[in-house]
């Protein structure tokens, strides 16, 4: 398809503007490339947008691939370095019929090159046009991760010289990218990146042993071991992590953070690094932030029914604290994201004070807190009371003086976000308390206190249903006992209870898992719980007044949850306690 033919089309379609569309020419003309190209290079337009006008232009329908479909089997009818070299990729094969997909149908060098490939199998073709993306992905089937660490570590050992010399040439990551590119190591941390984003984990682990590196992956919760290499691949390997992260190579004694941003299979992914020396070398953790993942709608999170309706009752308050409590990795901050797309409008102004900022979010103004030079939670929020915020992010309240400084920002009309460690909604008050909050003063600034867990949740596609056995019987007639009678009328199940497992599937790769969800309990401010607090709070009592609520405890939302089909009745048992 023509490029200016394309653009003009993207104009049409406000995904382009004029401007943009002729600065995209001039650069193409310049650099001796396609506009189409550079659009995609740069996201400068949706690319499924691209290849619906490129559908309706040239006639030939789109399609997105599926993944599961193109097995191995599949890849042997067009080899690797023709998919690469003409962006094309099998899709199906039907009989006497090859159906493929190409970036660019248009291509007549790409148009022979399949015709001579349909001639040498005796079949037909079928074309539709696929998005880079997907046909990135294709290629990570050629080539899948192991075989490409495997590659890598093989050209290494045949270079001239053995294999100190070739590790010595490597650890000099300042040489030119064109020689760094073509470098084993860059492939092996790439292809470590991509396999981590393509699987879905939340954390890289590079630590070097006493005889091997190990690579761990953290996926839902649980770390796995994903590849193990030569000890002497340590130093090149975490070197050039901190070269991407912009981290001192030659300081090894004390730990070093940082992050960088790439982009893989179309999406932007950010990596925050931590090193740690051991007496076997620096460790690297990697915290892979793919936004389409930690960003996410309040639904997507568990947050359901009565829960979500007193919830946005709170956000819908102009002013108030709303604390989110659980241990580390429980999914605080991914709910304070969703909780702040939500209050994200043109007209108001949202300050956040992270630590370290997790996910960049258009419309907010986010800051990262640098102890090491003053600048903390503490001292943060008195900035950020300058700024004629309407709604307050702090990353955690750490202690007494930030939280004061939240308290008194509440009090003062603004909306405060914030994490604080507790073991649940209910610990909120004490926990302030302990960190000298005036008593008096949380009535009027306390919204709401939530607390949450993460746990792994049923792969929705091989699920089935089974009878529960006799203890797990109990425990669940016990959870919905306790709760209020206007709540038990919304709920359907009946005894005996039937639970959830899955056996796995290619949907979950054989886990039976997909992905996780979070339990919630919330608790809010009321007459009662003011009462309560001005009179001397105990945990009696504050458990007295989350039972007048109706508050549908962290146990009470797993089980609920669990009959649902959502997650394993087991891991809700194992996770929660009945209070």
């Amino acid at each position: 398809m023509d490029d200016k033919i394309l653009l003009q089309e993207l104009v049409k379609k406000t995904l382009l503007n004029q401007a943009a569309a002729d600065k995209v020419l001039r650069e193409a003309f310049l650099l001796k490339k396609s506009a189409e190209d550079l659009i995609y290079e740069r996201r400068l337009a949706d690319e499924t947008e691209i290849a619906k006008i490129k559908s309706a232009a040239l006639g030939v329908p789109f399609k997105k691939i599926d993944l599961d479909a193109v097995t191995p089997d599949l890849l042997k009818f067009i080899p690797a370095e023709t998919s690469r070299t003409y962006s094309v990729a099998p899709l199906e094969k039907r009989d006497d019929m090859l159906i493929v997909g190409m970036l660019r149908p248009d291509n007549v060098k790409a148009q022979d090159a399949l015709k001579f490939i349909a001639k040498q199998l005796r079949v037909n073709l079928g074309v539709y046009i696929i998005v880079p993306s997907d046909l990135e992905r294709v290629w990570r089937k050629y080539s899948p991760f192991k075989s490409v660490v495997e590659e890598s570590i093989k050209s290494l050992k045949s270079r001239p010289g053995g294999e100190g010399a070739a590790f010595q040439r490597i650890i000099q990551l300042e040489e030119g990218a064109a020689v760094a590119e073509e470098a084993p190591i860059i492939r092996i941390v790439s292809a470590t990146l991509r396999e981590a984003v393509e699987q879905g984990a939340s954390d890289i682990h590079i630590e070097p042993q006493r005889s091997r590196l190990r690579v761990r992956f953290r996926m839902e919760g649980d770390l796995q071991e994903v590849s193990s290499m030569p000890l002497e691949l340590h130093q090149p390997i975490v070197s050039r992590v901190k070269v991407l992260s912009n981290l001192k190579i030659d300081e090894t004694r004390v730990p070093q953070d940082g992050r960088f941003r790439t982009i893989v299979f179309g999406r932007d992914i950010d990596f925050r690094v931590a090193t740690f020396p051991t007496p076997m070398g620096e460790k690297a953790a990697i915290r892979v932030l793919d936004p389409t993942i930690g960003l996410r709608d309040v639904k997507d999170l568990g947050i359901t029914g009565r829960n979500w309706e007193i919830i946005k009752e709170g956000l819908d308050r102009p002013f108030g604290m709303i604390l989110l409590t659980g241990p580390t990795g429980s999914g605080k901050t991914t709910t304070l994201y969703s909780f702040l797309q939500i209050l994200n409008k043109e007209d108001v102004n949202i300050v956040s004070l992270e630590d370290p900022v997790e996910y960049f979010v258009d419309g907010l103004n986010q800051s990262q807190v640098k102890p090491e030079i003053g600048y903390d939670f503490a001292s943060g929020l008195r900035q950020i009371l300058r700024q004629d915020p309407d709604v307050i992010m702090v990353g955690e309240i750490r202690d007494g003086e930030t939280a004061a400084l939240a308290v008194h920002a509440a009090l003062t009309g603004h909306i405060v976000l914030s994490t604080l460690h507790t073991n649940n909604a209910i610990g909120v008050i004490p926990r302030l308390m302990d960190m000298k909050v005036e008593p008096f003063l949380l009535p009027s600034s306390l919204n709401l206190m939530l607390a949450q867990r993460l746990i792994v949740k049923i792969c929705q596609n091989c699920k089935k249903k089974e009878a529960a056995s006799a203890d797990i019987q109990t425990a669940v007639k016990k959870s919905l006992d306790a709760l209020l009678p206007e709540a038990k009328e919304k709920l359907s199940f009946k005894e005996p209870y039937e639970i959830y497992h899955a056996a796995g599937c290619a949907s979950c790769r054989f886990k039976g898992t997909s992905g996780r969800v979070a339990l919630y309990e919330v608790l809010r401010m009321t007459p009662e719980l003011q009462e309560i607090i001005s009179s001397g709070a105990t945990e009696a009592k504050l458990f007295a007044e989350a039972r007048r609520q109706g508050m549908i405890t962290l146990r009470q939302d797993g089980v609920i949850k669990a009959l649902e089909g959502l997650v394993f009745m087991e891991e809700v048992l194992r996770e929660t306690t009945e209070t």
